[in-house]
């Protein structure tokens, strides 16, 4: 989830693909476990959840539900990769 801004042509496509456009971003920054969770539900059916977690990996996104992944989730996977790699 995020912001149209800037970025190359490949990621303005798959940011306008995602199932969160159209909501209210500020759901996908979630103050409480609960909201993260309806959050988390959205990207669930989400067609671009791959393309949109990668990003987030990528651009070491500290805030926000990204992916269907938290912050707290996203340092495990890159915890899990470095290990494996």
């Amino acid at each position: 989830m995020g912001d149209d801004s800037g970025g190359n042509d490949m990621e303005l496509i798959w940011r306008s693909l995602g199932a969160c456009r159209g909501l209210d971003p500020d759901m996908f920054f979630p103050e409480t476990e609960d909201q993260a969770d309806v959050a988390k539900m959205v990207c669930s059916g989400c067609d671009v959840r791959i393309s949109c977690l990668e990003h987030a990996l990528a651009s070491r996104e500290k805030v926000g539900v990204w992916g269907g992944t938290t912050e707290r989730d996203r340092r495990r996977i890159i915890r899990h990769r470095r290990r494996v790699a």
